[in-house]
């Protein structure tokens, strides 16, 4: 439940900027379902990416998936990779704010 004088109900632009960090694995405690079901966009070095398994705008890495090949409980392998990141709701169309690190 949100307070009418919280900072959410007063910026609803900060509503339509993805977090600065989240995750698509449910055990991550970065996962968060319901932004994922609006679809995010993530640029990252200047190239839509669509293989990104979690994201830090402000620490700029991103963890994309290493092939196929598996970690020792049988999660995929992930490379952390540093550069630019922006992300957005794909939900917005075009005209989308987009939440990169200044």
């Amino acid at each position: 439940m949100t307070d009418q004088n919280s900072p959410e109900s007063t910026t609803p632009a900060a509503a339509d900027v993805p977090p600065d960090r989240l995750a698509i694995d449910p055990a991550s405690p970065h996962f968060d379902q319901e932004k994922l079901e609006r679809g995010i966009g993530i640029r990252f070095k200047g190239t839509e990416r669509t293989n990104i398994e979690e994201y830090s705008i402000s620490e700029s890495w991103v963890r994309v998936q290493a092939g196929r090949t598996l970690d020792r409980k049988g999660r995929p392998l992930t490379l952390k990779l540093s550069g630019p990141v922006e992300a957005w709701y794909k939900d917005l169309g075009e005209d989308a704010p987009v939440a990169k690190r200044d």
